[in-house]
């Protein structure tokens, strides 16, 4: 396999330039003509830290690869532009190979509206992707940042929570008590994550003032909240939306299902902190086109804390990248 070769394939499989991307793959550079304001954002997935081939399609992980990324957009509430991947190739895979993880992620990119305009391809130890995801807004200020929650207002998430980190844990563990359509449906939510594009531009319209993808775990990435706005977010762990089959799979494992739904990571969920005056979390699940719950609020004072039913405190941990 050679490293032009294979380029030339890849291209061959994307989309002609469209939208704001005037010269796309095949140049030394992309060439887009953006307007109004840009959100850029960088991610990346390695084998055996993030994925597993043994657990996933290469087109699964392909796909997971840029909906990663995406979820940042989501985020900030910014409509999907372009993406421009560097994949790294380990020795075991062949041509073949990276096309069907190609694959996975064009298909994601023509469903979210996404130009895949460039990257790079390089060798390596071990199967890795490296996403640069670019968002667009017609003016800085449509954008969401983390900085701006402030006491009083309420804190929401998107979707359920759990099932990513439940799915984790199904090959630790045996006697789950679930069909086998419910545990292939904790798989895709681990697999297949789905960024909350739609919503994260529905609740920036509806005037959020504070949002974060959950990749990390709640716990976690409620805390870059806290931190970046100077305030106290306070939750109600009963309150959260656990998406179906994390009870019996934390059971089996002898796991508070609160807990691993609280701090497990790779939900990629949006929480957002909201006025809540006129708060109707209704007609915002229909707007953002996934339930919206209402988990807590932001207070005066710092850190976060999950409160647990008998008066229990939850430790908000999350996943770190480097521990």
């Amino acid at each position: 396999m050679g490293e032009f070769e294979l380029l030339a394939r890849l291209r061959q499989r994307l989309r002609p330039p469209q939208g704001r991307v005037r010269i796309g793959p095949g140049d030394d550079a992309a060439v887009t003509v953006p307007g109004g304001a840009t959100a850029t954002s960088v991610d990346a997935l390695v084998e055996g830290v993030h994925f597993s081939r043994d657990h996933g399609g290469l087109a699964q992980i392909g796909a997971k690869a840029l909906a990663t990324a995406l979820s940042d957009l989501a985020a900030m509430g910014a409509e999907p532009g372009e993406a421009y991947v560097v994949l790294t190739v380990p020795p075991d895979l062949d041509e073949e190979g990276c096309l069907e993880a190609l694959d996975g992620m064009a298909e994601l990119a023509a469903a979210t509206g996404t130009t895949l305009a460039g990257g790079d391809v390089t060798r390596g130890p071990s199967l890795a992707f490296a996403v640069t995801v670019v968002g667009h807004a017609q003016s800085a200020d449509e954008f969401v940042g983390r900085d701006g929650a402030r006491p009083g207002d309420a804190l929401v998430v998107t979707g359920e929570l759990g099932a990513a980190a439940a799915a984790l844990l199904l090959d630790e563990i045996e006697g789950v008590e679930l069909s086998g359509p419910a545990i292939e449906a904790l798989r895709r939510r681990q697999l297949e994550p789905a960024p909350r594009l739609d919503a994260g531009r529905a609740l920036a319209a509806a005037g959020a003032r504070a949002m974060i993808d959950i990749s990390d775990g709640l716990g976690g990435d409620a805390g870059h909240i806290a931190e970046a706005a100077g305030v106290g977010l306070r939750i109600d762990g009963e309150a959260l939306p656990i998406a179906t089959g994390v009870a019996e799979v934390a059971s089996a494992a002898g796991r508070d299902p609160l807990r691993l739904a609280a701090t497990g990571g790779e939900d990629y969920e949006l929480l957002a902190a909201l006025p809540t005056a006129g708060l109707d979390l209704a007609g915002l699940a229909d707007a953002c086109g996934v339930a919206v719950t209402r988990i807590g609020e932001v207070v005066r004072g710092e850190g976060v804390e999950i409160r647990l039913p008998g008066n229990r405190l939850l430790e908000p941990d999350g996943f770190d990248q480097l521990s």
